[in-house]
């Protein structure tokens, strides 16, 4: 392998998280260019490649046929060297409670931007802390991905709470064309506010506590009402509650979430939620700062121009971006005060297998 063809990524770059490695992974399998990440996390507490940071070379690589370097839990420098993306079925799983959808940011734009069908079972963490729940994936994110040409298809056989995880999820994939620039930065009117209140293992007036909670607090603030599911005893390995809420406008959704754990009162998991809402509402922007995060990767896909506006530009939405430019020949624009992202690719490179 030729080293100076090496795209250099410095894993201790401003958020320094494990998004840096799942981004490079995407872009690098994508684009079929060859990266060496170096100090990996380097300052987290438990730095250097985690279970569910191998997990997701370990997928990338054997959905690339790639060669690998350095990869071993607590490493900090990678060699990744991708061929080519190939679509199939394929099965991934995380012990214990892994989080499958940061698993998913690094697996996914490889195969949707393969021209051809591909399923995903994965199996571990659907519902855990410090990641995007199952939920905000398949409401928020996928319907999104719709408006740039990406079309999939979710489901969730099995809920995996921490911290025994095992849940099951499937990702259909089906064929994507070109990417097409989009532009997002109003939101239109609010039509309807949903959500799911659910617990697997705990009494069911815990879940009705967090419906009502939020249904009685919504209605307060913000004179409306909520249409929210209950699903008690769901499906799971470990004990657990989660609480979601769907915000539906002309233009986009936004999701908000939280969970349940010992201790915590079933009122403070719904207001947790709500608090997350009302923020959005009193805020210009038009996507939710997590939904701007992962996003942005499929904008700078899609040739052309395209923007959007978020509640808040947050480190790690820089860093992301940061890693991009590493990979691809566009133009960023960003005014944090406006919370404006723009993204202009004119490049003639093929950005398809």
């Amino acid at each position: 392998m030729r080293e100076n063809s090496l795209i250099e990524i410095d894993g201790s770059y401003g958020e320094g998280g494990g998004q840096i490695l799942r981004t490079s992974l995407a872009l690098s399998a994508i684009l079929k260019k060859p990266f060496m990440i170096h100090h990996i996390r380097s300052k987290r507490k438990n730095p250097g490649l985690q279970t569910q940071h191998l997990k997701a070379i370990e997928a990338v690589a054997q959905m690339t046929e790639a060669q690998t370097e350095g990869v071993r839990l607590g490493s900090q420098e990678v060699k990744f060297y991708p061929k080519k993306i190939i679509s199939k079925d394929y099965r991934f799983e995380i012990p214990t409670a892994g989080s499958l959808t940061l698993l998913l940011q690094a697996v996914l734009p490889p195969l949707c931007l393969a021209h051809t069908p591909s399923k995903i079972t994965l199996v571990g963490g659907t519902h855990v802390p410090w990641s995007p729940p199952f939920h905000y994936f398949s409401e928020v994110l996928v319907p999104s991905l719709k408006k740039i040409g990406i079309h999939m298809e979710t489901s969730l056989e099995k809920w995996g709470f921490y911290p025994k995880g095992g849940g099951v999820m499937r990702v259909d994939i089906f064929q994507t064309g070109e990417l097409k620039p989009v532009c997002l930065k109003n939101r239109g009117m609010l039509k309807k506010i949903r959500g799911l209140s659910a617990t697997a293992h705990l009494p069911k007036h815990i879940a009705q506590r967090q419906k009502e909670e939020a249904i009685q607090r919504i209605q307060r603030e913000m004179a409306m009402d909520a249409e929210i599911e209950v699903l008690w005893e769901v499906p799971s390995n470990s004990p657990g509650s989660f609480f979601f809420l769907l915000a539906e406008f002309e233009e986009v959704v936004a999701g908000f979430s939280a969970l349940g754990e010992k201790g915590k009162p079933a009122e403070r998991v719904a207001d947790e939620a709500v608090d997350l809402l009302m923020e959005y509402m009193g805020s210009g922007g038009c996507l939710d700062s997590h939904l701007a995060d992962q996003f942005v990767l499929w904008m700078a896909l899609a040739k052309g121009r395209s923007s959007l506006t978020t509640t808040r530009i947050t480190d790690h939405l820089l860093t992301n971006l940061w890693v991009i430019e590493h990979f691809l020949d566009v133009k960023i624009l960003k005014d944090e005060r406006k919370g404006e992202i723009e993204i202009l690719n004119e490049s003639k490179e093929l950005t398809s297998p």
